[in-house]
């Protein structure tokens, strides 16, 4: 029988999303520190990528010609404005930050409700 990696996945993103929501916690609470830059984590995407190595038949399945590099934007509009203090926290741009990882966190939830109750099912016959 094959390992059930659903769960571990599930795990690691899990992980991935308290130390996001702790990150954009610590960005809130210095919302009016002088000086202060916004921090956030590497997307769980580039960590996965980075920690798991898929199996593939042919490198361009999964890639296309520019290697899925996404070329950075001077004008992003998720940049936040440097204040005249120096900081650049924008608690509008956090609270949207910290809806996606609750969104994030109730998507996998669902998602390991969903596959333990076909587990269920399958082993109640």
């Amino acid at each position: 029988m094959q390992p059930l990696q659903l769960f571990d996945l599930a795990f690691r993103q899990n992980e991935w999303l308290a130390q996001r929501q702790s990150v954009i916690s610590e960005n809130v609470a210095n919302a009016n520190t002088p000086g202060y830059m916004a921090k956030d984590v590497e997307s769980f995407e580039d960590v996965m990528r980075r920690s798991v190595s898929m199996a593939t038949t042919n490198p361009e399945h999964l890639t296309g010609p520019d290697d899925g590099k996404i070329p950075e934007n001077e004008n992003d509009p998720d940049k936040a404005e440097v204040l005249v203090s120096g900081n650049d926290v924008s608690l509008a741009q956090e609270f949207l930050k910290s809806n996606e990882v609750m969104q994030n966190y109730s998507m996998n939830t669902q998602i390991l409700k969903t596959f333990s109750n076909m587990l269920l099912s399958v082993t109640k016959g």
